[in-house]
């Protein structure tokens, strides 16, 4: 009978874990000069939760959060991703780690160039943590897509 009981915790805890979803993004194309466009991934984040930059310190712990672009021979990539928002640096004193993260929300931009003319699309995958100070959920990785045009 023990035994039933905890698989069914086990269960139930599985399930909780796996539905929480604390970061809602949202993908957008601005047009900013003939062919050129920033492409925001926008994170929103949940009260209490984090997630991290893509930059961390040496002694991280945290993943850090990783944006790929799917390789498109009508785009090319100015720059690097930039990231707008508060940027917080996190020192955990019991485990004497560090953390470079986010609160509530984040963009990361990326100047994108559209070689020719026509519509095409900037996608690629999205792989990130998120964490409360008291635990993290496994890294997730998601796909986004955003027409230019």
């Amino acid at each position: 009978m023990k035994s039933i009981l905890y698989i069914l915790l086990f269960s139930v805890a599985a399930c909780t874990v796996k539905a929480q979803n604390p970061v809602n993004w949202t993908y957008t194309a601005k047009k900013t000069a003939d062919n050129t466009y920033e492409v925001k991934l926008t994170a929103t984040i949940d009260a209490g939760w984090h997630l991290y930059s893509q930059t961390q310190p040496d002694d991280a712990i945290a993943i850090p959060t990783e944006i790929i672009f799917t390789k498109n021979p009508l785009l090319s990539f100015e720059g690097k991703i930039k990231e707008v928002g508060n940027l917080e640096k996190y020192h955990d004193k019991t485990l004497d780690v560090s953390a470079n993260q986010y609160s509530r929300k984040v963009e990361f931009v990326q100047v994108v160039k559209v070689k020719g003319k026509g519509r095409t699309n900037a996608s690629g995958t999205i792989e990130f943590q998120t964490c409360t100070d008291e635990r993290c959920l496994p890294a997730k990785k998601i796909n986004f897509s955003v027409t230019l045009n």
